[in-house]
């Protein structure tokens, strides 16, 4: 029997922060799916959008805004394949867009290529969308994927139980100032290779990572401008988060990441104390339901 006082704080900590649990083992993350389904209400599309076990058969379609929307006509990522691995395979979170499966596919092949370490693929998204019954905020596309830091075996795929229970590698110093020695350039070369796709729209890193690729990255003309499409963001230390640019009407594009590298005064910004480590809480995400969400995504909800 669960004690009440320990109830009531996961209970608060999966309503209020599920952004924090991107990367919990299976028994971790077993947990927080039984104490959301007991605490959330039964119309919260969190709830919904996590029951269907496939995708909708409809025409593929990025829907809505990437912090509330979903996808129709996903596709599956296998497990593992030509230069990658996907971790955390019992979670179902292994699902795109096509033109994002078809990118994760494409960059594997060149990671080979260039002799880097196969990529640890982490969430994508649910077989329809929409907002996750943990983990995220985001990944409602089907046009985000998170990329681990932690390096792949360099000479065979790990089995579907390591990759359930391994933990990632945190690269960011607890000072939240500097990188440690497990950022490698092998990470900015991954990087690099990721922005360089035109079908990216933005790659979010923390920003000691970010501090990191404008320091190893030459001043050269033409060497620098892929460093804009990194965006600092909180956490970010284990793996790094891409987003692909909308492929359709129906999807929400994003203000345009600004012009030039991003190296200046607006990176100096998230090395402030105050940024750093906040005081106040950020006050609890709104808990989204069915109507809060386009009005395709209930196709998409009620689709074979």
């Amino acid at each position: 029997m669960t004690h009440p006082a320990f109830a009531l704080g996961l209970s608060i900590l999966v309503l209020c922060a599920p952004h924090t649990r991107a990367e919990t083992n299976a028994a971790e993350e077993a947990l927080y799916r039984a104490e959301a389904l007991r605490s959330l209400p039964q119309g919260a599309a969190r709830r919904l959008f996590s029951i269907p076990a496939h995708p909708a058969q409809l025409p593929a379609e990025a829907i809505g805004a990437y912090g509330r929307g979903c996808v129709a006509g996903a596709v599956r990522l296998a497990p593992e394949g030509p230069g990658w691995q996907v971790v955390r395979v019992s979670r179902a979170h292994n699902y795109g867009h096509p033109k994002l499966v078809a990118w994760i596919e494409a960059l594997a092949a060149g990671v080979r290529k260039d002799g880097l370490p196969d990529l640890l693929i982490g969430d994508m998204a649910q077989p329809r969308g929409g907002p996750m019954l943990t983990g995220h905020d985001s990944h409602q596309l089907g046009l985000e994927v998170d990329i681990w830091l932690a390096p792949a075996s360099a000479d065979r795929y790990l089995t579907t139980q390591e990759r359930e229970e391994m933990s990632p590698v945190d690269v960011v110093r607890s000072d939240l100032l500097e990188v440690t020695a497990a950022f490698t350039p092998a990470h900015v070369a991954l990087l690099r290779r990721a922005a360089l796709t035109p079908e990216v729209d933005r790659i979010f890193v923390n920003a000691a990572i970010k501090q990191a690729a404008c320091r190893d990255t030459r001043d050269t003309a033409g060497e620098r401008g892929w460093l804009r499409k990194l965006r600092p963001w909180p956490g970010h230390s284990e793996h790094f988060h891409v987003a692909l640019k909308c492929p359709n009407a129906n999807c929400a594009v994003r203000n345009p990441v600004p012009a030039g590298d991003g190296c200046g005064k607006e990176l100096a910004h998230w090395f402030r104390e105050e940024v750093r480590f906040p005081r106040k809480a950020a006050p609890p995400p709104k808990i989204l339901r069915l109507n809060d969400l386009p009005k395709a995504c209930r196709q998409v909800l009620a689709a074979p």
